[in-house]
């Protein structure tokens, strides 16, 4: 079936307005939602939705938008889907003042990002470049991020919402449309209220390249490696003082390269630090574990043990404790219970006149967690590229085959009910 969409505000509109405001996340915040400005676009998207009959959206006290979009089907039992997107940017770059160019028709040039020249995008360092001949592309002026991560899966689902309540052509059961602040930061759906949603499937739209469905992400631990020294007054300190700062910084320095998030790719796994503090008599550091298989996080851990073990040989009165906590775990493991959930997402990528390609994504999602919430919830594409940087962009036509995408999984679903 093609899809006859009905006008009013376009996808790449919503965009626009949505990425002018700030919802950059902070990681070392204890409020929910780290930054009181998350709410800013939460409130915009609550009277976007009401405006359009969305009669039940609703921004909650931690920052999250609830909606749900009735069914338009005689079909009693339809299971309830339900689309998320995040709205906060990462902490990585600044969101600020966000000034998106549309690079119109594009050629196959390379980008210049007017406000910072030596922000170019080239096409050999952005490959995906290469299928936007003839699109328009969308990038930030070389100063701030854009935030097509995630206000493009944001502004996609917006869309979607106003086809499926002003198109009675789109049969659909239930849908549920939820926000989420604070993603970027690996707390999207710390407070989300599973009860409240009542689905039976989930979708993220957060994925990159057209066409592309994430059905796996690695699993995820953080560790702290907390060092005991030994303090002593510098000017006497000789055979005395063991600095657990300047060990902190030998065992950061001894990190096997090849288990680097800079030396790995595909499939493989990391351990990366991400922070180290501290002083004489005692320092931590900081680290984030990555892999696909949950063996390999043990594996890594122990990597970190053994490391520092070595190291303070060389410090007979030192000692070292490795604290692990676990983040999100690889969302395969859930799907797979309900392989329906990703075959309907791959159906409608094809009828929305797409290649569908299964992939696995070097990082995670709300889905992530949201499948061993008991939501299940891979990860579709929203067109975004060069995540959590100056040079980030995404072009009109991915995000209105986005759109495209979210309506006919909706009829899939209620066709297969």
């Amino acid at each position: 079936m093609k899809l006859s969409l009905i006008s009013h505000f376009t996808v790449t509109e919503r965009f626009l307005r949505y990425v002018s405001i700030d919802t950059q996340s902070n990681p070392e915040s204890i409020t929910y939602p780290s930054t009181e400005k998350q709410k800013n676009l939460g409130k915009l998207l609550v009277a976007e939705l009401q405006q359009i009959g969305v009669i039940d959206a609703h921004l909650d006290e931690f920052g999250y938008v609830y909606a749900t979009i009735p069914a338009n089907t005689a079909k009693p039992n339809v299971p309830v889907i339900c689309f998320c997107s995040h709205m906060d940017t990462s902490p990585d770059c600044s969101g600020e003042g966000v000034k998106p160019i549309i690079h119109k028709n594009y050629k196959g040039e390379d980008l210049v990002l007017p406000d910072d020249p030596s922000q170019l995008l080239r096409i050999s360092e952005h490959p995906d470049l290469k299928n936007q001949i003839g699109h328009d592309v969308i990038t930030a002026s070389g100063t701030t991020l854009l935030g097509a991560d995630n206000k493009a899966g944001v502004a996609e689902i917006m869309d979607a919402c106003y086809q499926l309540i002003n198109n009675p052509d789109i049969k659909h059961g239930i849908i549920k449309i939820l926000f989420t602040p604070d993603e970027e930061i690996g707390r999207g759906v710390d407070k989300v209220d599973i009860k409240k949603l009542g689905a039976y499937a989930g979708y993220t739209i957060d994925g990159e390249s057209a066409g592309n469905m994430e059905n796996e992400t690695f699993s995820a631990d953080g560790a702290k490696l907390i060092i005991s020294g030994i303090s002593s007054h510098p000017g006497f300190a000789k055979g005395k003082m063991e600095s657990a700062l300047k060990i902190a910084s030998i065992i950061v320095t001894m990190l096997p390269y090849e288990l680097s998030p800079e030396n790995t790719e595909g499939m493989e796994g990391f351990i990366h630090p991400v922070g180290i503090s501290g002083h004489v008599e005692q320092a931590s550091i900081d680290f984030i574990i990555r892999a696909f298989d949950e063996e390999y996080l043990i594996r890594y851990a122990n990597e970190l043990r053994k490391l520092a073990a070595e190291v303070l040989e060389d410090f007979p009165g030192s000692s070292y404790e490795l604290q692990v906590k676990e983040q999100y775990r690889n969302m395969k493991a859930m799907l797979d219970q309900h392989p329906e959930i990703v075959d309907y997402g791959m159906e409608a990528i094809k009828r929305a006149g797409m290649d569908a390609k299964l992939c696995s994504i070097r990082g995670g999602t709300d889905g992530s967690r949201l499948s061993f919430m008991g939501l299940p919830c891979p990860n579709i594409f929203a067109g975004e590229h060069a995540f959590h940087g100056k040079q980030e962009w995404v072009s009109v036509q991915d995000m209105q085959k986005a759109v495209e995408t979210i309506l006919h999984l909706c009829m899939v679903w209620e066709e297969r009910a």
